[in-house]
Protein backbone atom coordinates (compact mmCIF):
# COMPACT_ATOMS: atom_id res chain seq x y z
CA UNK A 1 0.00 0.00 0.00
CA UNK A 2 1.20 3.25 -1.49
CA UNK A 3 2.04 5.81 1.72
CA UNK A 4 -0.17 8.89 1.75
CA UNK A 5 1.66 11.73 0.08
CA UNK A 6 2.21 14.85 2.80
CA UNK A 7 0.56 18.09 1.83
CA UNK A 8 2.09 20.97 0.39
CA UNK A 9 2.72 24.07 2.78
CA UNK A 10 -0.64 25.70 3.11
CA UNK A 11 -3.25 23.22 2.08
CA UNK A 12 -5.21 20.83 4.12
CA UNK A 13 -4.43 17.04 4.39
CA UNK A 14 -7.73 15.79 3.45
CA UNK A 15 -7.46 17.75 0.15
CA UNK A 16 -10.61 20.06 0.90
CA UNK A 17 -9.99 23.94 -0.30
CA UNK A 18 -11.79 26.07 1.99
CA UNK A 19 -15.59 24.07 2.04
CA UNK A 20 -17.61 21.70 4.19
CA UNK A 21 -18.43 18.25 2.57
CA UNK A 22 -21.76 19.38 2.40
CA UNK A 23 -20.65 21.79 -0.12
CA UNK A 24 -21.02 24.80 2.32
CA UNK A 25 -18.91 27.80 3.23
CA UNK A 26 -16.03 26.62 6.04
CA UNK A 27 -15.66 28.55 8.71
CA UNK A 28 -11.99 30.28 8.81
CA UNK A 29 -9.77 27.23 11.21
CA UNK A 30 -7.86 30.03 12.54
CA UNK A 31 -10.84 31.96 14.37
CA UNK A 32 -11.68 27.99 15.71
CA UNK A 33 -8.28 27.56 16.90
CA UNK A 34 -8.39 30.88 18.53
CA UNK A 35 -12.17 30.23 20.20
CA UNK A 36 -10.45 26.86 21.86
CA UNK A 37 -7.34 28.66 22.72
CA UNK A 38 -9.28 31.59 24.82
CA UNK A 39 -11.51 28.72 26.12
CA UNK A 40 -8.46 27.54 27.73
CA UNK A 41 -7.03 29.68 29.43
CA UNK A 42 -9.93 29.37 32.35
CA UNK A 43 -7.08 26.15 33.08
CA UNK A 44 -4.19 28.70 33.01
CA UNK A 45 -3.81 29.90 36.65
CA UNK A 46 -0.54 31.76 36.01
CA UNK A 47 -2.55 33.52 33.57
CA UNK A 48 -5.97 33.92 35.28
CA UNK A 49 -3.67 35.70 37.92
CA UNK A 50 -2.00 38.27 35.98
CA UNK A 51 -5.32 39.01 34.52
CA UNK A 52 -7.16 39.39 38.17
CA UNK A 53 -4.11 41.73 39.25
CA UNK A 54 -4.82 44.08 36.07
CA UNK A 55 -8.16 44.51 37.30
CA UNK A 56 -7.77 44.74 40.31
CA UNK A 57 -5.39 47.70 39.80
CA UNK A 58 -7.23 49.38 36.70
CA UNK A 59 -10.47 49.15 39.53
CA UNK A 60 -8.59 51.02 42.14
CA UNK A 61 -6.31 53.23 40.16
CA UNK A 62 -7.60 56.56 42.18
CA UNK A 63 -6.18 54.58 45.70
CA UNK A 64 -3.54 53.03 44.37
CA UNK A 65 -2.47 56.14 42.53
CA UNK A 66 -2.95 58.02 45.84
CA UNK A 67 -0.56 55.57 48.19
CA UNK A 68 2.08 55.30 45.54
CA UNK A 69 2.51 59.21 44.94
CA UNK A 70 3.03 59.87 48.30
CA UNK A 71 5.65 57.12 49.54
CA UNK A 72 8.01 58.88 46.83
CA UNK A 73 7.01 62.61 47.26
CA UNK A 74 5.29 63.13 50.51
CA UNK A 75 4.46 66.57 49.92
CA UNK A 76 1.43 65.18 47.33
CA UNK A 77 -0.29 63.65 51.03
CA UNK A 78 -1.30 65.11 54.02
CA UNK A 79 -0.61 64.91 57.32
CA UNK A 80 3.14 63.98 56.83
CA UNK A 81 6.45 66.24 57.63
CA UNK A 82 9.90 65.53 57.45
CA UNK A 83 11.43 67.18 60.63
CA UNK A 84 14.89 68.23 59.76
CA UNK A 85 18.10 69.89 61.53
CA UNK A 86 19.89 72.43 59.88
CA UNK A 87 23.26 73.72 61.20
CA UNK A 88 26.61 74.58 60.14
CA UNK A 89 27.63 77.78 57.54
CA UNK A 90 25.48 79.63 56.00
CA UNK A 91 22.68 77.07 58.07
CA UNK A 92 20.16 79.92 57.34
CA UNK A 93 20.12 79.76 53.32
CA UNK A 94 19.50 76.26 53.70
CA UNK A 95 17.14 76.85 56.35
CA UNK A 96 15.20 79.03 53.62
CA UNK A 97 15.70 76.08 51.21
CA UNK A 98 14.69 73.60 53.73
CA UNK A 99 11.18 75.96 54.14
CA UNK A 100 10.13 75.84 50.28
CA UNK A 101 9.96 72.12 50.07
CA UNK A 102 6.47 70.65 51.00
CA UNK A 103 6.34 68.64 53.94
CA UNK A 104 9.57 69.50 55.16
CA UNK A 105 9.93 71.42 58.64
CA UNK A 106 13.25 72.38 59.03
CA UNK A 107 14.79 73.46 62.93
CA UNK A 108 18.32 75.91 63.34
CA UNK A 109 21.04 74.25 65.33
CA UNK A 110 23.88 76.40 67.26
CA UNK A 111 26.37 73.89 65.58
CA UNK A 112 26.43 70.66 63.44
CA UNK A 113 27.22 68.09 66.33
CA UNK A 114 24.08 69.42 68.43
CA UNK A 115 22.15 68.86 65.26
CA UNK A 116 23.24 65.12 64.49
CA UNK A 117 22.77 64.64 68.11
CA UNK A 118 19.33 65.44 67.22
CA UNK A 119 18.90 63.36 64.72
CA UNK A 120 20.85 60.61 66.91
CA UNK A 121 18.38 60.96 69.71
CA UNK A 122 15.21 60.82 66.96
CA UNK A 123 14.29 64.06 67.76
CA UNK A 124 14.28 65.08 63.53
CA UNK A 125 14.25 62.57 61.20
CA UNK A 126 17.10 64.13 58.98
CA UNK A 127 19.87 66.50 59.16
CA UNK A 128 21.73 68.79 56.93
CA UNK A 129 25.43 69.89 57.78
CA UNK A 130 26.46 72.37 55.69
CA UNK A 131 30.57 73.51 55.42
CA UNK A 132 32.12 75.67 53.85
CA UNK A 133 35.54 74.63 52.36
CA UNK A 134 38.76 76.54 51.25
CA UNK A 135 37.43 76.70 47.68
CA UNK A 136 34.18 79.05 48.96
CA UNK A 137 32.10 75.55 47.89
CA UNK A 138 29.47 74.47 50.70
CA UNK A 139 29.25 71.15 51.36
CA UNK A 140 26.18 69.35 52.97
CA UNK A 141 26.29 66.28 54.51
CA UNK A 142 22.80 64.62 55.31
CA UNK A 143 22.03 62.21 58.12
CA UNK A 144 18.95 59.90 56.73
CA UNK A 145 17.28 57.14 58.79
CA UNK A 146 19.59 54.08 57.57
CA UNK A 147 17.24 50.81 56.14
CA UNK A 148 14.00 51.45 56.51
CA UNK A 149 11.11 52.76 54.29
CA UNK A 150 11.44 56.32 56.00
CA UNK A 151 14.85 56.52 53.95
CA UNK A 152 13.30 56.73 50.73
CA UNK A 153 10.73 59.45 51.87
CA UNK A 154 13.52 61.65 53.70
CA UNK A 155 16.22 61.50 50.65
CA UNK A 156 13.78 62.24 48.13
CA UNK A 157 12.68 65.21 50.21
CA UNK A 158 16.28 66.06 51.19
CA UNK A 159 17.29 66.01 47.46
CA UNK A 160 14.69 68.95 46.52
CA UNK A 161 15.91 71.03 49.48
CA UNK A 162 19.76 70.66 48.02
CA UNK A 163 18.67 71.41 44.88
CA UNK A 164 16.52 74.44 46.07
CA UNK A 165 19.54 75.62 48.16
CA UNK A 166 21.77 75.49 45.17
CA UNK A 167 19.21 77.29 42.96
CA UNK A 168 19.73 79.96 45.79
CA UNK A 169 23.41 80.04 45.79
CA UNK A 170 23.85 80.28 42.38
CA UNK A 171 21.58 83.57 41.97
CA UNK A 172 24.01 85.11 44.62
CA UNK A 173 26.78 84.68 43.24
CA UNK A 174 25.93 85.83 40.07
CA UNK A 175 26.91 89.40 40.49
CA UNK A 176 30.43 88.70 41.62
CA UNK A 177 31.56 86.12 38.02
CA UNK A 178 33.14 88.32 35.40
CA UNK A 179 30.48 87.59 32.85
CA UNK A 180 26.95 87.11 33.21
CA UNK A 181 25.39 83.29 33.65
CA UNK A 182 22.47 81.99 31.92
CA UNK A 183 19.02 82.21 33.45
CA UNK A 184 17.72 79.36 34.94
CA UNK A 185 14.09 78.30 33.98
CA UNK A 186 11.71 78.93 36.25
CA UNK A 187 10.47 76.20 38.93
CA UNK A 188 7.95 74.03 37.26
CA UNK A 189 5.16 72.96 39.90
CA UNK A 190 3.51 69.36 38.33
CA UNK A 191 1.74 67.26 40.02
CA UNK A 192 2.72 64.22 41.06
CA UNK A 193 -0.45 62.15 40.36
CA UNK A 194 -1.02 63.33 36.72
CA UNK A 195 3.19 62.43 35.98
CA UNK A 196 2.50 59.03 38.11
CA UNK A 197 -0.80 58.33 36.42
CA UNK A 198 0.00 58.76 32.49
CA UNK A 199 3.69 57.80 33.04
CA UNK A 200 3.55 54.94 34.82
CA UNK A 201 0.30 53.36 35.75
CA UNK A 202 -1.75 54.15 32.22
CA UNK A 203 1.63 52.43 30.26
CA UNK A 204 1.56 49.21 32.73
CA UNK A 205 -1.78 48.59 32.24
CA UNK A 206 -1.38 49.09 28.64
CA UNK A 207 1.49 46.59 27.83
CA UNK A 208 1.06 43.94 31.07
CA UNK A 209 -1.25 42.33 28.50
CA UNK A 210 1.43 42.54 25.88
CA UNK A 211 4.14 40.07 28.25
CA UNK A 212 0.85 37.99 28.61
CA UNK A 213 0.36 37.46 24.88
CA UNK A 214 3.96 36.35 24.57
CA UNK A 215 4.09 34.01 27.52
CA UNK A 216 0.57 32.42 26.20
CA UNK A 217 2.15 31.92 22.77
CA UNK A 218 5.56 29.95 24.14
CA UNK A 219 3.31 28.11 26.36
CA UNK A 220 0.59 26.80 23.95
CA UNK A 221 2.86 25.88 21.56
CA UNK A 222 5.78 24.58 23.36
CA UNK A 223 2.91 22.23 24.71
CA UNK A 224 1.45 21.43 21.38
CA UNK A 225 5.17 20.44 20.35
CA UNK A 226 6.05 17.93 23.53
CA UNK A 227 2.59 16.10 23.54
CA UNK A 228 3.12 15.42 19.71
CA UNK A 229 -0.45 17.20 19.31
CA UNK A 230 0.83 19.08 15.83
CA UNK A 231 1.98 16.47 13.92
CA UNK A 232 -1.84 14.81 14.02
CA UNK A 233 -2.59 17.87 11.80
CA UNK A 234 -1.24 16.67 8.70
CA UNK A 235 -4.36 13.83 8.88
CA UNK A 236 -6.43 16.91 9.97
CA UNK A 237 -8.60 19.37 7.97
CA UNK A 238 -6.38 22.18 9.06
CA UNK A 239 -2.72 23.24 8.13
CA UNK A 240 -0.13 23.80 10.81
CA UNK A 241 0.05 27.87 9.43
CA UNK A 242 -3.63 28.03 10.37
CA UNK A 243 -2.90 26.32 14.12
CA UNK A 244 0.15 28.86 14.49
CA UNK A 245 -1.86 31.87 12.75
CA UNK A 246 -4.91 30.81 15.40
CA UNK A 247 -3.14 30.80 18.34
CA UNK A 248 -1.34 34.33 17.37
CA UNK A 249 -4.86 35.58 16.45
CA UNK A 250 -5.85 34.55 20.29
CA UNK A 251 -3.22 36.06 21.93
CA UNK A 252 -2.36 39.12 20.03
CA UNK A 253 -6.46 39.92 20.32
CA UNK A 254 -6.77 39.20 23.29
CA UNK A 255 -4.16 42.25 24.72
CA UNK A 256 -6.58 45.47 22.91
CA UNK A 257 -9.43 43.82 24.45
CA UNK A 258 -7.57 43.86 28.04
CA UNK A 259 -6.51 47.35 27.27
CA UNK A 260 -9.75 48.58 26.19
CA UNK A 261 -11.39 47.07 29.66
CA UNK A 262 -8.82 48.56 31.54
CA UNK A 263 -8.93 52.14 30.04
CA UNK A 264 -12.49 51.84 30.39
CA UNK A 265 -12.23 51.19 34.25
CA UNK A 266 -9.79 54.18 34.89
CA UNK A 267 -12.32 56.27 33.01
CA UNK A 268 -15.12 55.22 34.93
CA UNK A 269 -12.82 55.63 38.18
CA UNK A 270 -12.47 59.61 37.05
CA UNK A 271 -9.17 58.95 35.47
CA UNK A 272 -9.39 60.86 31.58
CA UNK A 273 -8.08 59.07 28.81
CA UNK A 274 -7.06 60.97 25.67
CA UNK A 275 -8.63 63.75 26.46
CA UNK A 276 -9.52 66.21 23.61
CA UNK A 277 -11.79 69.21 22.59
CA UNK A 278 -14.15 66.96 20.74
CA UNK A 279 -15.70 63.42 21.04
CA UNK A 280 -14.29 62.44 17.64
CA UNK A 281 -10.72 63.02 18.48
CA UNK A 282 -10.72 61.01 21.90
CA UNK A 283 -12.11 58.29 19.67
CA UNK A 284 -8.70 58.28 18.05
CA UNK A 285 -6.67 59.31 20.35
CA UNK A 286 -8.79 55.39 22.52
CA UNK A 287 -8.11 53.85 19.34
CA UNK A 288 -4.43 54.65 18.41
CA UNK A 289 -3.78 53.26 21.96
CA UNK A 290 -5.15 50.31 21.35
CA UNK A 291 -3.64 49.89 18.23
CA UNK A 292 0.23 50.58 19.65
CA UNK A 293 -1.30 47.62 22.12
CA UNK A 294 -2.34 45.59 19.27
CA UNK A 295 1.17 46.08 17.19
CA UNK A 296 3.30 45.29 20.15
CA UNK A 297 0.97 41.92 21.26
CA UNK A 298 1.76 41.21 17.60
CA UNK A 299 5.66 41.72 17.51
CA UNK A 300 5.48 39.69 21.25
CA UNK A 301 3.66 36.91 19.88
CA UNK A 302 4.80 36.27 17.19
CA UNK A 303 8.50 36.34 18.35
CA UNK A 304 7.41 34.05 21.40
CA UNK A 305 6.19 31.57 18.11
CA UNK A 306 9.16 31.23 16.23
CA UNK A 307 11.04 30.87 19.80
CA UNK A 308 8.34 27.86 20.52
CA UNK A 309 9.08 26.04 17.37
CA UNK A 310 13.48 26.28 17.09
CA UNK A 311 13.45 25.88 21.09
CA UNK A 312 10.71 23.64 21.96
CA UNK A 313 11.77 22.81 25.06
CA UNK A 314 9.22 24.69 27.44
CA UNK A 315 11.55 26.05 30.38
CA UNK A 316 14.49 27.09 27.56
CA UNK A 317 11.76 29.10 25.05
CA UNK A 318 10.20 30.88 28.05
CA UNK A 319 13.66 31.97 29.62
CA UNK A 320 14.76 32.96 26.21
CA UNK A 321 11.63 34.68 25.56
CA UNK A 322 11.71 36.29 28.77
CA UNK A 323 15.31 37.72 28.16
CA UNK A 324 14.86 38.94 24.55
CA UNK A 325 11.15 40.91 25.41
CA UNK A 326 13.10 42.81 28.49
CA UNK A 327 15.98 43.61 26.05
CA UNK A 328 13.26 44.36 23.05
CA UNK A 329 11.64 47.06 25.34
CA UNK A 330 15.15 48.16 26.55
CA UNK A 331 15.87 48.68 23.36
CA UNK A 332 12.07 50.86 22.27
CA UNK A 333 13.14 52.87 25.11
CA UNK A 334 16.40 54.04 23.59
CA UNK A 335 14.27 54.93 20.28
CA UNK A 336 12.86 58.14 19.12
CA UNK A 337 9.37 55.79 19.15
CA UNK A 338 9.59 54.39 22.68
CA UNK A 339 5.62 52.93 23.21
CA UNK A 340 5.85 54.22 26.71
CA UNK A 341 6.29 57.66 25.65
CA UNK A 342 4.11 56.64 22.85
CA UNK A 343 1.23 55.32 24.94
CA UNK A 344 2.00 58.20 27.51
CA UNK A 345 1.14 61.14 24.93
CA UNK A 346 -2.14 59.88 23.25
CA UNK A 347 -3.58 59.05 27.30
CA UNK A 348 -2.83 62.44 27.77
CA UNK A 349 -3.77 64.25 24.79
CA UNK A 350 -0.65 65.38 23.32
CA UNK A 351 -0.65 63.74 20.59
CA UNK A 352 0.86 65.08 17.52
CA UNK A 353 1.89 64.14 13.67
CA UNK A 354 5.23 62.33 14.87
CA UNK A 355 3.24 60.35 17.48
CA UNK A 356 0.32 59.00 15.56
CA UNK A 357 3.42 58.20 12.83
CA UNK A 358 4.89 56.20 15.43
CA UNK A 359 1.91 54.38 15.89
CA UNK A 360 1.62 53.63 12.01
CA UNK A 361 5.32 52.41 12.05
CA UNK A 362 4.95 50.22 15.16
CA UNK A 363 1.85 48.73 13.44
CA UNK A 364 3.76 48.13 10.10
CA UNK A 365 6.19 46.64 12.63
CA UNK A 366 3.63 43.94 14.07
CA UNK A 367 2.64 43.04 10.32
CA UNK A 368 6.03 42.42 9.15
CA UNK A 369 6.87 40.17 12.66
CA UNK A 370 3.33 37.85 11.82
CA UNK A 371 4.47 37.69 8.23
CA UNK A 372 7.83 36.59 9.62
CA UNK A 373 6.36 33.67 11.92
CA UNK A 374 4.61 32.41 8.97
CA UNK A 375 7.85 32.08 7.27
CA UNK A 376 9.11 30.31 10.22
CA UNK A 377 6.38 27.93 10.36
CA UNK A 378 6.09 27.02 6.77
CA UNK A 379 9.96 26.16 6.64
CA UNK A 380 9.47 24.54 10.23
CA UNK A 381 9.54 20.55 9.74
CA UNK A 382 6.87 18.71 12.31
CA UNK A 383 7.77 15.98 11.41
Amino acid sequence: MADRPSPAPGSRADGTDGADRDGGPRRDPRITVARRELASLRSEKTIVLALLIQLFVAAFSSFLVVGLVSLYDPGAGEGFTVETAVAGDDAEDLLAAVGEVDAMDGRLYDSPETAADAFAERRVDAALLVTETPQDRYEVRVLVPEGNVGTTVVVTQARQALRAFERAERGDREAHLESRTLELPPRADGSPYFGFTYTVLVPLLLFLPVFVAGSMTVDSLTEELDRGTLELLRVAPVTPTEIVEGKLLAAAGLAPVQAGLWLGLLAFDGTAVAPAGSAFETAVGVASLLALVAAAAAVVAATGAALALVAPDRRAAQTVYSLGVLGLFGAAALSPVDPANVAARLAVGTADAATYLAVGALVALGLAALAGARVVVERHSFE
